[in-house]
């Protein structure tokens, strides 16, 4: 994967080797140094895992299993997670670079919705990355479902893996707000980077949330106001379907580097775009799939009279084909089903995105993320 990753992105073999170790090149020495943080060590040095004390009760988010290991004592799993409360915002990690992140893992309870994940590449003070936990691994509706692909995996019971790789300069920081005003929050999590030498044209991994409910004019704004030279990576869809009958038939449109009326690159439907046919139907049903580029990961039917709306996760990942710009780019999507007749019936869906893609800093300012209200599965 990492060879796939770094080749597509258009790094060279030779400058990514101590930054990205997979199976193209996992036979090769390197001077860079592993490290990782999670709850048993907050700041990923050396040596420095697992010194969490059982009897140290007055120190936050220190000795969360103390009660667990009261009768094995430090160097046990004394400290294996975190907790937060209703409104607060706890920094995850704080790493000094240079270096990248590899792999994240993580598994928040409570509504993956109402808590925000964050990262600031080295002393930005706007998030390059802002969204809900389950959008940014692709479970935007707050149930699990299992889900294969290179950059990003959901295992059972709920847990959550990124591997985007993520260089950064001077310093990376990963935040995580609990919006929920009622009810606090756990996380098990744990942040595998490499510090290494970045090179010069490696840029930033960039994640922006977006949601209409109802979608305005039929028309679904993936990305707008993305400045700078870069490439885009993937999207990931919770889309939430209002009326019967099939729903995707809209095109997608990339408008790079100064289109205006009309795109670059214009897809020929939904189904299409997400790499199914046919409106993902086999005998008369959806089909779910997962592949390591593109999936329909969720088919979530009505299951009562409170449950009545369908609702569908999509990812797609632009790995080996990423869409290169610039100067800027703008990507939207049609929410378009059909009428009787054979005529297109624009639609009014309920319709979440998460973008991905790297750029070279500075980016754009992000629109402001909505508040739990308009972020709210109902």
């Amino acid at each position: 994967m990492a060879f796939l990753l770094s080749s597509a992105m258009g790094y060279s073999q030779s400058a990514f080797n101590g930054l990205e170790m997979g199976m193209g090149n996992i036979y090769r020495t390197s001077s860079a140094k592993s490290r990782s943080v999670s709850p048993e060590n907050f700041t990923g040095e050396k040596g420095k895992g697992g010194m969490a004390d059982p009897a140290d009760k007055n120190t936050p988010n220190k000795a969360n299993a103390a009660g667990a290991a009261r009768d094995l004592g430090q160097g046990w799993k004394i400290n294996p997670f975190v907790e937060i409360q209703p409104g607060q915002t706890f920094t995850l990690a704080e790493l000094d670079g240079p270096g990248a992140i590899q792999h994240i893992w993580m598994t928040p309870t409570g509504n993956w919705r109402f808590t925000i994940l964050r990262i600031y590449w080295d002393d930005e003070k706007e998030p390059s990355v802002e969204c809900p936990v389950g959008d940014f691994f692709c479970h935007g509706w707050n149930t699990y479902a299992q889900l294969t692909s290179l950059p990003i995996c959901v295992n059972p019971g709920s847990a959550f893996n990124s591997y985007w790789p993520m260089p950064f300069r001077k310093k990376c920081r990963i935040t995580m707000e609990n919006l929920n005003d009622k009810d606090k929050m756990s996380v098990y999590y744990q942040i595998d980077y490499t510090l290494t030498e970045v090179p010069a044209d490696a840029a930033y991994l960039h994640a922006q949330f977006r949601r209409s409910n109802p979608t305005e004019s039929s028309l679904y704004t993936i990305a707008d106001n993305i400045h700078g030279k870069g490439q885009f990576v993937g999207v990931y869809l919770a889309w939430g379907v209002a009326n019967n009958g099939w729903w995707g038939e809209g095109e997608i449109k990339f408008f790079m580097d100064g289109d205006t009326k009309y795109p670059t690159i214009c897809g020929t439907g939904t189904e299409d775009y997400f790499c199914g046919s046919y409106n993902f139907d086999r005998e008369g049903k959806y089909q779910t799939f997962c592949t390591p580029y593109s999936g329909l990961v969720q088919v979530i039917r009505p299951t009562s009279d409170y449950k009545v709306m369908m609702r569908f996760g999509l990812y797609r990942w632009h790995i080996m084909d990423p869409v290169r710009f610039e100067k800027d780019l703008k990507i939207t999507i049609q929410d378009l089903g059909w009428h009787h007749g054979g005529r297109y019936l624009p639609q009014q869906s309920d319709i979440a995105s998460t973008c991905y893609w790297y750029q070279l800093e500075p980016h754009a300012s992000f629109p402001k993320l909505p508040g739990w209200k308009e972020l709210e599965v109902n």
